[in-house]
């Protein structure tokens, strides 16, 4: 299959290999969550969901002046519209405080500001799977917490590029991401000029992974 096109330079899709999809963001979808948000890049569409600050629940997970920070990813049996691509387990709970944990504390961390937080919980769901779900749910996130009144530092924003027909590409959709090649994911803090997030899949040239920091840079600053 030819992802970009030999003759006009451009994606099966219409897009450039530098061009993202449209997104579109709507907060307070939700009406008895503190703080929701439905977020769209392309066809990929994820609804979040925040509860708190609030009290830690399970007093023996509560650290001194430190948040709690619960997450809670799921995807929907009709997301991708074949039920075979959705793997079995793909339900996943993380729960972790603000210093400790997956790669969603890593990518909210430093967003977060004071130390009066208590416990935070934020729900993820995919609606629609069309790749760049990783970075679809980060961003949903920070549009939900934002709509919590959270006290953050930054907002955190997300996107995702690949290597594919010898042509860096951003922002890949489902079928671009299952062709197999390299991926980057990067999550970033746009003021504070910080990266929160760098997921590499597969391997890549040392020189691709470079142009792919320096293109996320640029696009966020």
């Amino acid at each position: 299959m030819e992802y970009v096109s030999s003759l006009t330079g451009f994606r099966f899709d219409g897009r450039r290999p530098n061009e993202m999809r449209q997104i579109r963001g709507e907060i307070g979808v939700l009406a008895k969550a503190d703080g929701s948000a439905l977020f769209e890049m392309g066809n990929t569409k994820v609804i979040a969901a925040v509860f708190g600050p609030r009290e830690v629940q399970n007093k023996s997970q509560q650290i001194d002046n430190q948040a709690l920070v619960r997450c809670e990813y799921s995807m929907a049996n009709f997301s991708t519209g074949d039920r075979a691509r959705k793997p079995k387990g793909d339900r996943n709970i993380i729960s972790y405080s603000a210093d400790h944990g997956s790669k969603y504390i890593n990518t909210f961390d430093a967003s977060f500001s004071g130390k009066n937080l208590k416990q935070i919980d934020i729900f993820l769901q995919v609606l629609q799977a069309d790749g760049g779900t990783r970075s679809a749910c980060i961003n949903a996130a920070t549009l939900a917490l934002a709509d919590a009144g959270i006290p953050m530092r930054d907002i955190v924003t997300s996107c995702s590029a690949g290597y594919l027909c010898s042509t860096p590409l951003l922002d890949l959709n489902y079928v671009e991401d299952s062709a197999g090649g390299p991926d980057v994911t990067v999550g970033l803090l746009v003021k504070m000029d910080k990266m929160t997030l760098l997921q590499v899949i597969a391997l890549m040239p040392t020189f691709f992974f470079f142009c792919c920091c320096i293109c996320f840079v640029l696009l966020f600053v």
